[in-house]
């Protein structure tokens, strides 16, 4: 109540100058946590050094330190630009229905059981962080109607740090993790990962990478997948499989989903989550997809309705572009052909830049054996450098990686080699 002979005007004024007179909603709101890598972005953002060096990124950078385009997919876009043939129109909520079964057959193959038996789904996303979160409001879903999935999720030990978010936002809270990457061995600690999966409680779902782990990018070999395959089956637990950045790790489609199809012809249900937007370089187009394998195609209606709710209550419909452009090419082999070519230059060059940096080290006498670089594939690589090192290469080398040590390989080119060299040498030869 305002006072006798006070005007609303005033009251409005008194309040913070707000002229409404009233505190904004999200006054009280909870500050969230900022997150390392954001703190890093800011940092980077703010350094004016015209030496400094961004190895943080997540896109694919070409020698000349710019996000590359493919010549196949730039070609591609001014075709589809031009076609009358094609009109503006949304998709239905499972997105452009031959851009499913394509993404479909490059992770499983042209001759999956599961698909010859009708009883796999596939549904568009926007972008691969939105096929993880249609994956984990489907657990949720059956979680709801179902007793036997309890929870938890186990992620690896280290990964993405915007995975376990994705499930909470979900309404999965319970988030495990289980050992992964060895900082000392400077690679995959297979025992350790296995003890935590048979402590698993029984319908656990399990998040692997199928290829290009993140942030490691050291992935499991064929006979380790088939080890943790069978420990799946026995153990009843639910895998949810990472496929970020098909055929960038090995340069090859089939071997980089192998884990998949292997999974699938075990006859193991599983869920799926694929991405598009690096391997055609669709950064502003992001193009996802989500599958979901299933034992018998007697449930596929009842996924797909379930699915279809979740869809129309996240974003409805994808958007068309991107998957359009994907489409064309995997559904044509010339193009298909002429498309993995420039994709194996560019893993030929993450793989040189590897071992060339390798070599650089081992010419500088940096302490530690760095075999591991060499080991790992993708785009991204985790170096074994610890939080003091990293700290050091961005303030006083103004190097920049991600805070766990992971940079993205992509990022170095003829003009910074021998400065990221030299300065990763000084990070662990300096006394701090």
């Amino acid at each position: 109540m305002s006072r006798p002979g006070s005007s609303p005007h005033e009251k409005g004024v008194r309040q913070n100058g707000d002229p409404g007179g009233h505190l904004s909603v999200f006054t009280n709101t909870i500050n969230a946590a900022v997150s390392p890598e954001t703190r890093l972005l800011s940092a980077l953002a703010k350094d004016t050094q015209a030496r400094k060096v961004d190895l943080a990124g997540r896109e694919y950078y070409s020698e000349e330190g710019r996000t590359f385009e493919l010549r196949l997919v730039g070609k591609i876009k001014q075709q589809l630009s031009a076609d009358p043939t094609l009109h503006p129109e949304y998709p239905s909520s499972f997105g452009v229905r031959e851009f499913t079964r394509q993404a479909t057959k490059v992770a499983l193959g042209k001759h999956s059981r599961a698909i010859v038996e009708n009883r796999v789904l596939g549904v568009q996303t926007p972008g691969f962080t939105a096929a993880v979160r249609l994956g984990a409001e489907l657990l949720r879903c059956w979680h709801d109607v179902s007793a036997d999935w309890c929870g938890p999720i186990y992620l690896s030990s280290p990964c993405d740090d915007s995975l376990a978010g994705i499930f909470q936002a979900a309404g999965i809270q319970e988030i495990c993790e289980y050992h992964y990457w060895d900082d000392k061995k400077r690679g995959i600690c297979l025992e350790r990962l296995l003890e935590d999966l048979e402590r698993a409680p029984e319908h656990s779902v399990v998040v692997l990478s199928a290829s290009a782990h993140y942030p490691t990018g050291a992935d499991l070999s064929q006979s380790q997948w088939a080890v943790i395959t069978r420990l799946i089956m026995r153990r009843r637990l639910f895998p949810f499989l990472l496929l970020p950045t098909q055929v960038l790790c090995c340069g090859d489609l089939e071997r980089d989903a192998w884990a998949v199809q292997y999974c699938a012809s075990q006859g193991v249900e599983l869920l799926c989550a694929q991405s598009f937007s690096h391997c055609f370089g669709l950064y502003g187009e992001a193009v996802g997809h989500l599958l979901c394998i299933l034992k018998q195609n007697s449930i596929l209606l009842s996924v797909q309705s379930h699915a279809d709710k979740i869809v129309r209550s996240l974003w409805a419909r994808p958007s068309v572009g991107g998957a359009h452009i994907v489409t064309t090419v995997l559904s044509n082999s010339a193009h298909l052909v002429e498309w993995q070519g420039e994709v194996k230059h560019i893993v030929e060059r993450c793989m040189l830049i590897r071992a060339i940096l390798r070599e650089k080290l081992r010419l500088l006498g940096t302490p530690g054996c760095w075999n591991h670089l060499t080991q790992q594939g993708g785009l991204f690589c985790h170096t074994g450098l610890n939080g003091e090192q990293v700290e050091f290469l961005s303030n006083r080398r103004h190097v920049y990686l991600l805070p766990g040590g992971c940079l993205n390989v992509s990022a170095i080119n003829g003009r910074n080699l021998d400065y990221i060299a030299e300065s990763i040498h000084l990070a662990l030869t300096t006394t701090l």
